[in-house]
């Protein structure tokens, strides 16, 4: 049975849909979970350590490139644009449901309406989570626009330039330059405009562990970019003709 242009137009819309999903619940929970907890991933080369300390919202971080990447691809530069937009607008409503959580009425507020603080000088979960998050998200919405938006722009001069061949060239150099950029932000904003919200040493020098911190990030970005080229490949490979659509053409409609 052929398949008709109607039933191409519905797969291009579940995949968009589903592409999208991912990205944008994928970067909501990266921006919860965020500076929560730290993974000290360090290992020893020929007996040298080599420090490796990752914030945990990282972890999930990749997926937001993968889907953008795959909508560059084929959907085109505009629908990539729209879908980091959406993103902005999900971290401004993440903001404010945090927010609004923590100026209504509860349980665990005192009479002046402040959290109350338990016998080990903690706040009540909600607001412990509330406070991560808000650095968290302040320091990757600078972060998020530059990095996403560096990454579609690159992905598609890559592109052009070299006539829509090469997949592999576009899907990792956008990625690793734009990574630099995200990594480099949200390191240094939460560094200096979120007091704690980095596990510093106060003995040892505050520059060389800022280092550390991006360079950790951005290595473990950098091997999962380089990893992903082949399931990207894969997927264009078989999206292409599911989609019903031809060698660099896009689903721009």
């Amino acid at each position: 049975m052929p398949v008709t242009p109607e039933i191409y137009e519905k797969r291009r819309q579940r995949l968009f849909l589903v592409l999208s999903g991912m990205f944008l619940g994928t970067l909501a929970m990266l921006n919860i979970l965020g500076i929560s907890r730290f993974l000290d991933l360090s290992f020893d080369v020929f007996g040298i350590t080599i420090p490796m300390v990752v914030a945990i919202g990282v972890l999930p971080y990749p997926v937001t490139f993968i889907c953008t990447d795959l909508i560059s691809e084929l959907y085109g530069e505009k629908k990539a644009h729209d879908m980091v937009w959406m993103g902005v607008l999900l971290n401004a409503w993440v903001i404010f449901l945090l927010w609004l959580g923590g100026v209504l009425p509860g349980f665990d507020l005192d009479p002046s309406g402040q959290p109350l603080i338990d016998a080990a000088g903690r706040k009540p979960t909600f607001f412990e989570v509330r406070d991560l998050a808000f650095v968290a998200v302040g320091a990757s919405m600078l972060a998020y626009m530059a990095a996403q938006f560096c990454d579609v722009r690159l992905f598609h001069f890559f592109k052009r330039v070299t006539n829509g061949k090469h997949l592999w060239l576009r899907n990792n150099a956008s990625t690793m330059v734009s990574q630099i950029v995200d990594t480099t932000a949200v390191i240094l904003v939460t560094y200096f405009f979120a007091a704690g919200g980095l596990p510093m040493n106060a003995d040892e020098p505050i520059w060389r562990q800022l280092l550390t911190f991006i360079a950790s990030g951005y290595v473990f970005k950098l091997v999962v970019a380089a990893l992903d080229t082949g399931p990207i490949y894969l997927a264009v490979a078989y999206l292409r003709p599911w989609l019903g659509l031809q060698e660099n053409e896009e689903a721009t409609g």
